[in-house]
């Protein structure tokens, strides 16, 4: 068989390989060609560089602060989370590299050719979701820097229009315009903005550190006036560290999306061993300088970097500080909740839409949802997208006993691709129901403990108990008498970007 070169949606039959089905198979869904991968440790560590040093990580770092843990508490919390982000981390991207498939049919391996929908899909919705409500953030940012330039325009900020008011709707469509415009151009383009927005936010944030801590006479506050101590303390810096774990639950499972490009398993390693452990000590380092400083001046907690951004004085930098905020929020938003719905959105229709096209559907509905609406509502955000992201560590706690317990790592790549009854992972019509039975009380389990009051005390640790509970449900339930193979799929690999 050929590989196929053609970077266009795939609608013909004549373009799917022999074996393979029109409706598994498509050029943005194929395996890419293990000759031309060009991600290295330098693309894999900016990924991390942006993700990690969102507003909303550094409301929540900043927000452990708040609640009385120490310098030295919040920087062991982000070495405990950075450890096991790095381990979860790894064994996810080696499945990227290994098979160089996207996560849709990653998901397929484990619960079959059509079961794999039900991952995909958890996956898109809670996605979509951000990133309607992270372009509205970094609009609200952008709105705030018009007004301090041009107080005349706070006159297009007094009315409300579904909820957001005319400035808000023109910033919030410029930099939903903006984000469209980058993912068009495919993961190629996405990898280079990555790039150049890493540096850029790394400096910022170094230097708005570095201000502060000049501003504050050289010292910070090394805790609140009433710091946790002792039990209540250590209990803290678990479930801080467990939360931030929790945070990362998307990416643990759709790792693969970019690691398919990865060029080698050591590039994999070297740049998460820089952009998840040092990086985020770093960043906890910027962390606990932001908000001591800001304690010793007035003895207040900041919620955010904009809090301070808005402080300061002069306006050139004022916008540069603000712009380099957007920057990061839409990088950010790009990688964690742009790339997923669109690979879920071809997976679901392959024969009609490719990369491009199922970026402009994910767009419209971001934007049709009114996100700032569901941010504003503690309801949904709390019920409707905590309850979705209590599921993520069911499906991570499945996939990862499939693939590395029971298969040891070994995949017939062109099988995830055929609708064939004797395929590999075509199971039940398509569906396999031992994974189905182990993701289903896994998943029931983790939503009442992050959900109901009761457990409030452990709800911070519901991502981790749901992956340990489906993990061994499925180690214990699933199938190991079938014969395993281990076939590449560079008979019917594309190019990767």
């Amino acid at each position: 068989m050929t590989a196929v070169h053609d970077p266009t949606p795939v609608e013909t039959p004549s373009s799917t390989p022999d074996g393979a089905s029109s409706r598994l198979y498509s050029y943005d869904l194929a395996p890419t060609r293990k000759e031309g991968r060009r991600w290295g440790a330098y693309n894999v560590f900016t990924l991390w560089a942006n993700d990690v040093h969102s507003l909303g990580n550094y409301a929540f770092a900043i927000g452990l602060f708040a609640l009385g843990l120490s310098v030295w508490g919040i920087l062991v919390a982000f070495l405990l989370a950075s450890v096991l982000l790095f381990l979860l981390l790894t064994l996810s991207g080696y499945m990227g590299h290994k098979t160089g498939v996207p996560f849709p049919v990653m998901s397929r391996i484990a619960f079959g050719t059509k079961g794999a929908q039900i991952p995909a899909m958890v996956r898109g919705l809670v996605a979509i979701a951000w990133f309607g409500i992270q372009t509205y953030l970094a609009s609200s940012v952008l709105s705030t820097l018009i007004i301090a330039m041009a107080p005349g325009a706070k006159s297009l900020d007094g009315n409300s229009v579904l909820g957001l008011s005319t400035l808000g709707w023109i910033t919030f469509l410029a930099l939903w315009g903006v984000q469209v415009l980058i993912v068009s151009y495919g993961m190629q383009v996405i990898r280079k903005y990555m790039a150049v927005a890493a540096p850029t936010t790394l400096i910022t944030m170094t230097a708005l550190a570095v201000w502060m801590f000049l501003r504050a006479d050289g010292s910070i506050s090394f805790s609140t006036n009433d710091p946790l101590t002792g039990g209540a303390m250590w209990l803290q810096v678990l479930q801080g560290a467990a939360l931030w774990v929790v945070i990362y639950g998307t990416f643990v499972l759709n790792f693969c999306d970019f690691t398919r490009s990865a060029k080698s398993r050591a590039s994999i390693v070297r740049g998460n061993v820089i952009g998840i452990p040092v990086n985020m000590l770093f960043f906890a380092g910027i962390v606990v300088v932001l908000s001591g400083a800001q304690f010793k001046l007035n003895g207040k907690v900041i919620t955010s970097p904009t809090d301070i951004v808005q402080t300061i004085p002069n306006m050139f930098l004022l916008a540069l500080a603000s712009l380099a905020l957007i920057a990061l929020t839409v990088a950010v938003n790009l990688l964690a909740n742009f790339v997923a719905p669109i690979y879920t959105l071809v997976n679901l229709f392959p024969q009609k839409l490719n990369f491009r096209r199922a970026g402009i559907v994910s767009a419209v509905i971001g934007l049709v949802i009114l996100p700032w609406n569901l941010y504003n509502s503690p309801v949904v955000v709390n019920y409707f997208l905590g309850g979705l992201g209590a599921l993520l560590g069911p499906l991570f706690g499945v996939i990862m006993a499939d693939y590395w317990l029971l298969r040891k790592a070994r995949v017939n790549v062109p099988d995830l691709y055929t609708e064939d009854p004797d395929g590999d992972y075509h199971y039940r019509s398509g569906y396999n129901p031992r994974a189905v039975w182990a993701f289903a009380p896994a998943a029931a389990t983790a939503v009442v403990i992050a959900l109901v009051p009761t457990f409030s005390v452990v709800a911070g640790f519901s991502w981790f108990i749901g992956a340990i509970l489906g993990a061994v449900l499925y180690a214990v339930i699933g199938d190991r008498k079938k014969q395993v193979r281990d076939v590449d799929g560079e008979s019917i690999a594309v190019a990767a970007e």
